[in-house]
């Protein structure tokens, strides 16, 4: 699995607009086959910091997504947004996990 994390931290007076053009590409992004997951977290003492926690089944998976009509939609419109760049942090994810793709790593 290829996870991603993505930190945002967006200006108050765009929060509910970030909110919907997120859900909006995370609605789409489950739909992808190399996606597993695509949550949208917002910091509960902070609430225009968020998290955008992405697992794909694969470093291609994650690149596939970039280029993808929504992800373009959301990229546009949120970078104007911003309080501060966005961060994301690549992980490969350990578990959950099956065995047979634990055994390839040993």
């Amino acid at each position: 699995m290829y996870v991603v994390c993505i930190h945002v931290r967006v200006q108050p007076e765009h929060r509910d607009e970030f909110i919907q053009a997120s859900l909006a590409n995370a609605r789409a992004t489950v739909k992808e086959p190399g996606n597993l997951r695509f949550d949208v977290n917002q910091q509960v003492d902070d609430p225009d910091r968020f998290v955008l926690y992405e697992v794909y089944r694969d470093e291609a998976g994650m690149n596939a997504h970039k280029e993808t009509a929504h992800y373009a939609a959301w990229r546009d419109a949120v970078a104007g947004w911003m309080a501060e760049p966005r961060q994301g942090i690549k992980h490969v994810g350990l578990f959950p996990e099956s065995e047979a793709q634990w055994a390839t790593r040993r």
